[in-house]
């Protein structure tokens, strides 16, 4: 059961539903997004955020990984395996990556879909959030179930022409999915994203859990954090390229 998946905190969080699963606009869902994970003021307030926790793929590989965003627009995660670690960051301006399982110790550019992915974690808010501001585009295409569940389902088109579609609880108003079709090496592929485990950090509610791969594949990589940090001080070097031969600042979260 999907309600299953949503946890326990996340119910309480919002203890009498908006509304019933009636027709809405995209505008009025939206807006009642913002408002069931804290509204704008404590959703500005939020100037850095820090995550930490577990990655678990196929096979029971395992990893601990940081994400580390600081607002506009920088965002760097660091991927712990084997005593290595592998970054991937953006500056607001560029995105580089450290690959150290490759056999590679120094920086080197993102390629096409790589920045694309980054760029889309820099978003300090997610595509919903201002979503005019940021020249996305937002409409409702009825709802469709989703485990069962019927759910309200937002088409997002972004400013770069990609889409989205994000599947919101009809009692809540949070997303529960997230698809996304790309196009990679001139042909069209779609990936799916399961959100859960809405918990509350500094008056704002972010998923504590996160399942994602190809749409309708078995191998999804699943990510559970463990802790959030908001309002913590970040320093700006830590998104900026190093030097080649430098050895990256160690994440916090890695002790």
């Amino acid at each position: 059961m999907r309600r299953g998946f949503l946890a326990l905190t996340a119910l309480v969080l919002f203890a009498v539903p908006l509304s019933s699963a009636t027709a809405q606009t995209a505008d009025e869902i939206v807006a009642k997004y913002v408002k069931a994970i804290g509204g704008m003021d404590k959703i500005n307030a939020l100037k850095t955020l820090n995550r930490s926790g577990k990655f678990t793929g196929g096979g029971g590989f395992e990893a601990r990984l940081t994400q580390e965003n600081k607002r506009p627009n920088l965002v760097r995660e660091d991927f712990f395996i084997q005593g290595m670690d592998g970054v991937t960051a953006y500056d607001g301006k560029s995105g580089w990556k450290i690959e150290p399982w490759q056999g590679k110790k120094d920086p080197e550019p993102l390629g096409e879909d790589e920045l694309k992915d980054i760029m889309a974690d820099a978003d300090f808010d997610g595509p919903l959030v201002n979503y005019a501001e940021k020249g996305n585009k937002v409409e409702y295409a009825g709802t469709e179930p989703v485990e069962g569940t019927d759910a309200y389902k937002l088409k997002v088109t972004m400013a770069d022409g990609e889409v989205r579609y994000y599947y919101m609880d009809t009692d809540y108003y949070v997303p529960i999915k997230i698809e996304t079709k790309r196009m990679i090496r001139g042909a069209e592929r779609e990936f799916e994203t399961s959100l859960g485990d809405y918990k509350e950090v500094d008056g704002v509610y972010f998923p504590w859990y996160l399942e994602s791969g190809p749409k309708g594949s078995p191998q999804k990589g699943k990510v559970t954090f463990d802790k959030f940090t908001a309002n913590g001080s970040i320093a700006d070097a830590r998104f900026i390229e190093p030097v080649a031969g430098a050895k990256p600042a160690a994440a916090e979260a890695k002790k």
